[in-house]
């Protein structure tokens, strides 16, 4: 977590890193926990494809992520969600704590997220949340595309 803080800093963006003694495994945990719109969490999920691995910053409320949807929209040939073991491999962290941060990852984001003044995000460690603005998260990443 000391190179997303350096970065943070670096790039003068208004953050908040908050630790939790409960483990948050869902969306809706965590916005039970923080108080929030459930469409503020920002879970990080990672894409295997064809043109490798991508990262994807979506909405808590956004829903089942659709693969079939995603191969169109980005055109890709295969699209799926990396299994655990590579999501710790690629980003070196485990699901549900993946950073919202990952300037090495091409990324895309969901718009939905600009709705909201602040996100609650992964840091890469458990039981620590990110609590960062939208516009941040799309100028720190390698942003490639969007959906929604």
């Amino acid at each position: 977590m000391d190179k997303l803080i350096s970065l943070l800093k670096s790039q003068h963006v208004d953050y908040e890193v908050i630790e939790h003694r409960k483990p948050i495994h869902t969306a809706q945990e965590g916005a039970d926990y923080f108080g929030i719109h459930i469409g503020q969490t920002a879970p990080t999920l990672l894409l295997k494809t064809d043109k490798g691995y991508y990262a994807l910053v979506i909405s808590g409320d956004y829903g089942r992520v659709d693969p079939v949807h995603l191969k169109e929209l980005f055109h890709f040939q295969e699209i799926k969600l990396a299994r655990p073991q590579e999501v710790e491999k690629v980003t070196g962290s485990t699901v549900g704590s993946v950073a919202l941060i990952n300037p090495d990852i091409p990324t895309f984001i969901d718009r939905e997220l600009y709705r909201f003044d602040y996100v609650y995000g992964g840091t890469g460690v458990p039981q620590t949340t990110l609590k960062i603005r939208p516009k941040d998260i799309e100028k720190l990443n390698h942003t490639v595309g969007y959906i929604r």
